[in-house]
């Protein structure tokens, strides 16, 4: 509780407390502030075993340190029942930023290391049979009395 007091900080509040109360009454003012400090504690403990009585078995390892958010978000983190750790190690952003670059440029992404002039990129990238993704907007042929494909995300 108090971590930080030094050695002279604490020479100063006793003699602070022994000048303030007396050296006759400072004894029974230790005791009453223990006694209170001990009730509130007791208070605080009995509080807790109630809420955990009325929260019911499936709460009962429940600690009221975990509704500090800092200790809540330490705590899931360290769980790993969501993969996080796959997750991170499984996503290479250089890879995919070089797979989103050579789509966007029509170039294929299976041999980046192999400069390819962008002739022969652009004939490649037109086929549909190559695998790369076509990222240029081009209007579908569509009869004039067909209707427009409904687009629920759009409206």
């Amino acid at each position: 509780m108090f971590n930080d007091i030094g050695p002279l900080e604490l020479l100063t509040l006793v003699v602070l407390a022994v000048l303030v109360f007396g050296p006759d009454k400072l004894p029974k003012m230790i005791q009453d502030v223990t006694r209170t400090i001990r009730k509130i504690r007791e208070f605080s403990e009995n509080a807790k075993d109630d809420i955990r009585n009325e929260l019911g078995p499936e709460f009962k390892d429940f600690e009221f340190e975990d509704l500090n958010p800092k200790t809540f978000i330490r705590k899931q983190l360290e769980n790993d029942e969501l993969g996080l750790k796959e997750i991170r190690n499984g996503f290479d952003l250089k890879k995919e930023m070089a797979e989103v670059t050579d789509a966007v440029h029509g170039r294929e992404s299976e041999s980046p290391s192999s400069p390819s002039s962008p002739s022969s990129s652009s004939s490649s990238s037109s086929s549909s049979s190559s695998g790369s993704v076509d990222m240029t907007k081009k209007p579908e042929k569509t009869d004039p009395d067909e209707r427009p494909p409904f687009d629920a995300d759009a409206t």
